[in-house]
């Protein structure tokens, strides 16, 4: 190995969690800061817990209504574009319905 181009180890660098938890661990700094640790992770504690530093539930929860509006709106479209269909083929026979029953009277 190369001298004096490595970092210098500290055996006992304190690493602190938001929840308040401090242990020890090796590391090349002497002070470390953590969102979570084994004392308040969801998977040895067995409590849903959100870490939300950016804010990305909220914005996926607005994203959600959002979608869930758009797809309602688009839904009404559809229904009323079927009735719309609906009510112009019972108005008047198109030109191949036309046809069609002439076909049948002919054939008769």
């Amino acid at each position: 190995m190369k001298a004096n181009i490595h970092p210098t180890w500290n055996t006992d660098a304190k690493i602190t969690c938001v929840c308040g938890n401090t242990f020890t661990a090796g590391s090349t700094q002497e002070q470390i800061r953590v969102e979570i640790c084994s004392a308040c992770h969801p998977f040895f504690t067995g409590q849903q817990k959100f870490v939300d530093t950016q804010g990305q539930v909220e914005k996926f929860s607005k994203a959600l209504e959002v979608s869930k509006a758009k797809k309602e709106s688009r839904e009404k479209i559809l229904e009323n574009r079927a009735m719309k269909v609906a009510v112009e083929k019972t108005e008047k026979p198109s030109l191949r319905d036309l046809l069609m029953q002439a076909r049948k009277k002919s054939a008769s």
